[in-house]
């Protein structure tokens, strides 16, 4: 007479028992509707909360401020332009659809994490719930400093970047100069005067703007360059791809630690080879920082270091992942 499996045993088995996770096609169908519809659903509730002026206005905003403090600290206006009649409109709609992604992120990823967990082990969900946190924390870092760290060094040296003094085009021989006198000296006044006459012109301190009234009550903009041979003119819709562009290269680059750990645990290669081949990992890190942020003197280096030290954090997370599972199976 066989006596019953003991109480772990059996719960072993139940715990590994693939009939308790199988769903049939149309279950899997459900589910995928149930969580589509919630994740959604959650976007667009997001995204109207964006459209709001009030709020989309300030995400354009900051998404303009470092270009605008580049374009400042190089003495130039910090107007940003737009070639086309829908650009600015287009815009605002992409920047609350980004917006609205980025809120809704982490419940879009919930939803998906319900709809992908109902079909895995318990051993597999654990890995997921473990380095799940620490991705998302690492893509929130990587998108920080480039936004406050990276953008505006870039910008700045881009923007500073000079190719010398604009061609001189002398006056005809019956065209004469005129005398040397003082030349028209334009008021530089803290703010807009209030109620300026028709014709008034002034250099604004606060925005650095050349101001004219054409008319009462209305105030214009009067764009001018630097003395170089290229003056800078940056549309709103091309600086603002360029920038999502660039968080979202600099979230992903930020994995790299998680890149390294699942490399080492699937067994694709060792943690020795990973040291052995560190110059050759510094090299390619080089010239993929190079290519994401063309800046050699700033911006290049300044995504280079972080991702030499993500690549040795990986291999210390890979290490200590690969000793508690020693320790776990000796136990």
């Amino acid at each position: 007479m066989s006596s019953a499996p003991s109480a772990p045993a059996a719960a072993t088995t139940k715990r590994h028992d693939p009939e308790e996770y199988r769903m049939t096609i149309g279950e899997h169908l459900e589910e995928l509707r149930k969580r589509l519809f919630l994740g959604v659903g959650g976007f667009i509730l997001v995204f109207f909360v964006f459209m709001v002026p009030s709020i989309g206005e300030k995400v354009v905003e900051y998404t303009c401020r470092p270009l605008q403090i580049a374009l400042n600290r190089n003495g130039l206006p910090t107007t940003v332009y737009s070639m086309e009649a829908a650009e600015p409109f287009m815009t605002y709609i992409k920047a609350a659809m980004i917006s609205a992604a980025t809120v809704a992120g982490p419940w879009i990823i919930y939803q998906l994490w319900l709809f992908v967990a109902a079909g895995l082990y318990p051993q597999e969900r654990k890995y997921v719930t473990k380095y799940l946190p620490l991705s998302v924390f690492l893509f929130i870092t990587g998108v920080v400093f480039l936004y406050f760290y990276v953008l505006p060094l870039m910008l700045e040296f881009f923007i500073g970047f000079q190719i010398g003094p604009a061609m001189k085009f002398p006056l005809p021989p019956d065209v004469h100069a005129t005398p040397a006198t003082q030349p028209l000296v334009i008021p530089i006044l803290p703010k807009d005067p209030t109620g300026p006459a028709p014709g008034s012109l002034w250099l604004d301190m606060e925005s650095g703007m050349l101001k004219f009234c054409p008319a009462p009550g209305m105030t214009r903009v009067l764009p001018f360059g630097s003395a170089n041979a290229v003056t800078p003119l940056i549309t709103l819709a091309a600086y603002f791809d360029m920038v999502v562009g660039l968080l979202l290269a600099f979230g992903l680059a930020f994995q790299l630690p998680l890149v390294v750990l699942a490399l080492v645990r699937i067994g694709i290669i060792e943690i020795a080879a990973l040291r052995k081949l560190r110059r050759i990992v510094y090299f390619s890190l080089t010239i993929i920082a190079a290519v994401i942020v063309p800046d050699v003197v700033t911006g290049m280096v300044a995504l280079m270091i972080p991702l030499i030290l993500l690549y040795e954090f990986g291999i210390l997370l890979a290490s200590w992942s690969n000793k508690k599972a020693e320790r776990s199976g000796t136990a």
